[in-house]
Order: structure tokens, then C-alpha cells, then sequence
């Protein structure tokens, strides 16, 4: 499906403040960018490069006042979710170099403290994608999904102690009892079309049967309209924007997903 999604975004600058933005998309096997329209006011300079991820990245100084932010982008994206039960386990001595990073305990996945629990959960069921399809049920049903309910990153530890949380916490979650049994995980930061209310996404993936597999706890189906900005361990590696000095947060964000033809593209 071709989709055309919209971030756009104001704040009130009280001194030059630095910022690494990450707001392009990129191309890739599970989705292609046709165009994309990136719009600053008042313009300043900017310098792109790409993170340890490959997310692309944008840096800039945004001076005082009021400063804004318009992105928008037509992307051609998978009707349906990939899903293979049954895909096998793959041993850590064969992974790729890229992917074991994605394996150990990071800020807000501490994986190391969910051995036993993960085991439990996934009991009986055969190793790779039946296990992480089981530990993505778990968190569905265990763990509430509220959205809008937390700007703050929460980790793993805590929002299995707190019960509920939003789709970047549930994630952790999941991440976390994935690597716990050496099944590497990432974080995902993209859209979701048809998501309510609309927001900025979360989601997880795991690294089963020699690729990336997409869950999300927070939708009871997976179907299409995922559109990935970008990759990283946990929260820490893909907020939206990271601003340095005097803390400044939007007064303005608007996030849209639409369907588009083709011919509108």
C-alpha cells in the first residue's frame, strides 16, 4: 500500500539550542520512500549522517524563538505482515556480526533480569518465532496498553512491576524477555496507519530463522501500514529529536498516516 505520512512539530527556543534529529525516512526490503518533503522555519543549517544503525540522522542549532519542523513523505509499504510459526532459532554462533549487539542488556532492556520469567512463558513451545509469538501474546495479555499516558521512557523492569504503560514500554518488554533467551531483538520508531489515536509508533523485532520478524503487543492483529524511521536497541538510540541545554519540549505536534493511489504519489 502506498501511504503519505506527516510529523510536524513546533517549539519555543529560549536560547541556541542544539539538536539531533531522526525524521527521514529511509528505503529499505520492507518499505521505499518516492518522495519526501522536509521544511524548517526559520531555515538554519543543517548536516545529515547516519547513526551506528544506519537511521539517518539530522543535526542543527535552532535559534530563539519560535521553531518548526514540517516532514512528510509518500512510502510504498507491505500490505500484510510477514509471519513464519515455525521459523527456527538461530544459534548465537551463527548470527550475524550486525545483529549481536541486539543480544545484550541495554538501558531500558535489561534482559539479564528475565531468564526465569521468559522461560515460563515460553514453555513447551519450539524455539525462534513460536517463542517470541509467545512472549508478544504474554505481554498483550498482562500488560495494559494505554496510550498518551507517559513521555518518559520506562524499562523493562518497571513496566512489568507497573502492569501498564504505552507501546514504546510494552516493546521493552518484549525486547527484553527475547534477548533473555538469546533470541536477538530490536526496537522499531515508525507509523502505523489506522493506529488510534494517532501517534508516533513503537513496535519490536526479533531475529529468527536468518531475518527480522515485526511484533507488536499493542495491536491484537498485524496487519499492514508499518512505516519504520528507525532502529536501535531501545529508546535510547531512536527518539524523534534529542535536544541539548535547556530542556525544550513541543508546543505543536501533529502526526498523520494517510492511504494514498498511486497516482497520487
Amino acid at each position: 500500500m502506498w501511504l503519505r505520512t506527516k510529523c510536524d512539530m513546533e517549539f519555543d527556543i529560549a536560547v541556541p539550542t542544539p539538536f539531533i534529529l531522526m525524521l527521514r525516512l529511509r528505503s529499505g526490503a520492507q518499505q521505499w520512500v518516492a518522495s519526501e518533503k522536509y521544511r524548517l522555519q526559520p531555515n538554519v543549517p543543517v548536516s545529515e549522517f547516519t547513526d551506528t544503525y544506519g537511521n539517518l540522522c539530522q543535526r542543527l542549532i535552532a535559534p530563539p524563538g519560535r521553531f518548526a519542523i514540517y516532514t512528510s513523505a509518500d512510502v510504498r509499504t507491505a500490505d500484510h505482515v510477514d509471519q513464519a510459526p515455525g521459523a527456527p532459532f538461530v544459534e548465537v554462533e551463527y548470527l550475524p556480526d550486525a545483529v549481536l549487539s541486539y543480544l545484550l542488556p541495554s538501558r531500558y532492556c535489561e534482559s539479564e533480569r528475565f531468564g526465569q520469567m521468559a522461560m515460563s512463558i515460553v514453555a513447551d513451545r519450539q524455539l525462534g518465532y513460536d517463542q517470541v509469538k509467545a512472549i508478544e501474546t504474554w505481554v498483550r495479555n498482562n500488560i495494559r496498553y494505554e496510550p498518551d499516558t507517559s513521555d518518559e521512557p520506562v524499562s523493562a523492569m518497571e513496566i512489568n512491576a507497573r502492569g501498564a504503560g504505552v507501546c514504546r514500554d510494552l516493546s521493552h518488554l518484549g525486547i527484553a524477555l527475547c534477548r533473555s533467551l538469546s533470541i536477538p531483538a530490536r526496537l522499531v520508531v515508525g507509523y502505523l496507519y489506522g493506529l488510534q489515536p494517532m501517534d508516533l509508533h513503537a513496535w519490536f523485532e526479533a531475529y529468527v530463522g536468518g531475518r527480522w520478524y515485526t511484533f507488536d503487543a499493542t495491536q491484537t492483529e498485524l496487519n499492514g501500514g508499518y512505516v519504520v524511521i528507525g532502529y536501535g536497541r531501545d529508546a535510547a538510540d531512536v527518539a524523534i529529536y534529542n535536544q541539548f541545554g535547556p530542556a525544550a519540549y513541543p508546543t505543536y505536534q501533529n502526526i498523520q498516516v494517510q492511504r494514498i493511489e498511486e497516482s497520487d504519489v
